[in-house]
């Protein structure tokens, strides 16, 4: 196993790793929309923040020699399903052709009280 880590990303909220590689993959913990130059969340829109959680999946599979188009698997967690549609919209821009297996679930609380989580599992061709 490798732990990947980036500073293009927000540091770990606790013990674990921004993503790992493993068995042909990198698996990618959730990314909440920290922005990482602010140690903040600066967005306040779901999609703002699906834009800067999806952002920063990009930076650790990027520093991991991947992108969103090794992308196989997402999850995403998010606070309120009403906000599935735009959620949806900046998703499917963002990850353009690029079309992998995803769940989504409603979750009751985030981490620092954020609309959305996603986590993503990569093809690993190095």
């Amino acid at each position: 196993m490798e732990t990947i880590s980036t500073d293009k990303a927000p540091k770990a909220l606790g013990p674990y790793s921004q993503a790992i590689r493993a068995g042909g993959f990198i698996w990618c913990s959730g990314q909440i929309p920290i922005d990482p130059a602010a140690n903040a969340v600066t967005a306040t829109t779901i999609e703002g923040q699906t834009r800067q959680a999806i952002t920063n999946l990009k930076n650790v599979l990027e520093a991991a020699g991947a992108g969103l188009d090794k992308v196989v698997k997402t999850t995403v967690f998010i606070s309120d399903m009403n906000d599935f549609a735009a959620l949806n919209a900046v998703y499917a821009e963002m990850f353009g052709d690029t079309k992998p297996a995803r769940s989504c679930v409603q979750a009751a609380r985030l981490p620092k009280d954020v609309k959305l989580e996603i986590e993503a599992v990569a093809v690993d061709e190095q």
